[in-house]
């Protein structure tokens, strides 16, 4: 896949196709959630039934990993880290994805992935010195001393190996199409779209469930 053009720029700031899709999903989610919280009926309708039956099942997937205390307070980010990026993985299977410039899949591209998993990284670390203050530097000196280099390089590798996960597995999914698409441009690629829907889903999945299992062992000792 070629390198995204810049399409524009803001106040120096150079503006690409991967980031004008990701304004787009951004407002696509906000209206849903506003539409969707707007007017709350005792007795639900389609879509209303629809949007809580996503948060219920979310937040029992998240509770099975850090309990419904935590799961409930890291929620929001959570979450929103999920339908966010499933909605870019998916967004790469819509007509012209990849071939229009101001129409790029945020997720295939490093910067934006490396800029969810700092997201999750910075989470991890708050949410760490928010449950156990300053103690939560003793988690750097487990199970013993001389452990401290180890357990920071860890720490340090966890956003890496976050965005290289994801920008991998979308990158080259997309690139499998795009060369499918130009050997055979009606029917090749339509398997390999359909298995997107699914590698989609499990990316989000497995990078939120880290991000989870990141924070629960941040905050464990606290409970």
């Amino acid at each position: 896949m070629e390198e995204a053009k810049v399409l524009f720029t803001i106040f120096g700031l150079e503006v690409t196709g991967h980031v004008t899709t990701m304004w787009g999903i951004m407002l696509f989610m906000f209206l849903v959630f506003v539409v969707a919280t707007r007017k709350l009926d005792k007795v639900p309708g389609r879509f209303q039934c629809m949007v809580e039956y996503t948060v219920e099942a979310l937040l029992n997937f998240f509770s099975g990993i850090m309990g419904r205390e935590q799961a409930r307070r890291y929620f929001p980010l959570l979450a929103t880290l999920f339908l966010f990026i499933l909605i870019s993985n998916w967004s790469g299977l819509l007509p012209f994805a990849g071939h229009v410039e101001g129409f790029r899949p945020p997720t295939s591209t490093l910067s934006v992935t490396a800029g969810l998993a700092v997201i999750a990284f910075v989470a991890t670390q708050i949410a760490g010195f928010r449950e156990k203050g300053l103690g939560y530097l003793k988690s750097f000196f487990q199970p013993f001393f001389i452990m401290f280099p180890l357990n920071l390089i860890e720490e340090l590798v966890r956003p890496l190996s976050l965005s290289l996960r994801l920008f991998g597995n979308i990158f080259g999914e997309e690139m499998v199409v795009v060369v499918l698409l130009s050997m055979a441009p009606y029917f090749a690629p339509i398997p390999m779209q359909l298995l997107g829907i699914l590698f989609g889903f499990i990316q989000a999945l497995v990078f939120t469930t880290l991000t989870a299992i990141y924070i629960s062992s941040a905050t464990a000792d606290a409970h």
